[in-house]
């Protein structure tokens, strides 16, 4: 698959580059928003949802972003995993909807997970709004989507794949769509999804407005922005590559210890309350999350032999904390926004760099503290 970029593999990964203890300092760069939520020109409902919800001071990229997006510019957003970047384009675009309840919005994502995600936080900012919304992901029935598209709906969210195949099938009419939001671009990129999303973007109508999040840029990514965006305002809130609260460590294997004795111990160690275990091959998630529940360890798995019925059960018992310990993969992972993972665990190396950033982002989201522990051999 195309990566769009040269990337070195994990063994080669520097080990002193998966060590990073947090220095604790004064907080000199405290971020203060320009904005309440209160301050935006939105509709009185939906500033209401907002408070509802607990929101009072945006977090840098909301703050940055919805001022502009609520005007109708395009917007590139580079930020961070878990900065709180979902909101920053939900908020406006119910705005806009509001305003005109024949306005459609069509969300492109990576992964089913995050599509999921999105629509459960655009139903609780939209409650009792009359705002319909279908998510339509590969390995759901197609059927159900499809009977949901007969519907007037003002959100699609969607993996390419899938989109793809609804707008083959007739069942999504893109010409109506006059807004577009490209979310997590490069990790669509790695995924192998460009010619899909070029696909999508074709059959958009002009104007559009479009919006576009990326946690990195690199001569693809500005080449599709490029292609998709008109005049677009750039903000970016990225604080280097990997999240500033992540304390970032390694366990170091000596001679004749067994790997799973290290992690057992691990483990049982009280400040591990929730735990994300990263492993390479589908397989030997599955293993290790089998292995863990002989020793006694509340643990599920996610990876893509699973279906996405047990997909959405595992991850439901991660969030709502019946289980301890989440077992996946870096593609059954990808975007997943979970509240209080306090560690994560990489039990085998991840393949890249990036890969790397990406697993660790999973704690340490929004102002919390988390804690990465990579298994070096």
């Amino acid at each position: 698959m195309a990566r769009g970029r040269h990337k070195s593999k994990g063994a080669l990964i520097d080990p002193s580059k998966f060590i990073n203890k947090v220095v604790v300092t004064e907080d000199q760069s405290v971020f203060v928003p320009e904005h309440n939520f209160t301050d935006f020109l939105i509709d009185a409902k939906l500033k209401q949802a907002i408070i509802n919800k607990g929101y009072i001071s945006p977090m840098p990229i909301q703050d940055r972003t919805i001022p502009y997006i609520l005007k109708g510019q395009d917007v590139v957003g580079i930020a961070n995993t878990g900065t709180g970047k979902t909101a920053a384009f939900l908020i406006p675009l119910i705005n806009k909807v509001l305003g005109n309840n024949k306005e459609q919005v069509l969300i492109v994502v990576p992964t089913r997970e995050l599509a999921q995600q999105i629509d459960e936080e655009l139903k609780g900012f939209s409650k009792g709004m009359r705002i319909f919304s279908v998510c339509c992901v590969g390995g759901a029935p197609i059927g159900k989507q499809l009977r949901d598209l007969r519907y007037e709906n003002q959100f699609i969210i969607g993996t390419p794949g899938r989109l793809k195949d609804l707008i083959e099938r007739k069942a999504i009419n893109l010409s109506r769509f006059k807004s577009v939001v490209l979310d997590e671009a490069d990790r669509m990129l790695d995924m192998g999804f460009i010619n899909d999303m070029r696909y999508v973007m074709s059959l958009m109508s002009k104007p559009r407005h479009t919006l576009f999040f990326s946690a990195t840029l690199n001569p693809v990514i500005e080449k599709l922005i490029g292609e998709f965006l008109n005049n677009p305002v750039r903000i970016s809130v990225k604080t280097g590559d990997t999240a500033q609260n992540v304390e970032q460590d390694v366990v170091r294997l000596k001679q004749g210890d067994n790997k799973l004795d290290v992690l057992h111990d691990l483990l049982n160690q009280k400040e591990l309350s929730k735990v994300l275990i990263f492993g390479r091959t589908k397989h030997g998630v599955e293993k290790l999350s089998k292995m863990l529940v002989q020793r006694g360890f509340k643990a599920e798995s996610i990876h893509g032999n699973k279906n996405q019925s047990h997909r959405q059960r595992a991850l439901a018992s991660f969030k709502s904390s019946q289980i301890q310990i989440l077992v996946a993969t870096d593609v059954a992972a990808r975007g997943l926004d979970i509240a209080d993972v306090s560690h994560v665990i990489n039990y085998d190396i991840p393949e890249t760099y990036e890969d790397y950033v990406h697993r660790i982002g999973r704690t340490g989201r929004g102002h919390k503290k988390g804690k990465a522990l990579t298994f070096i051999e």
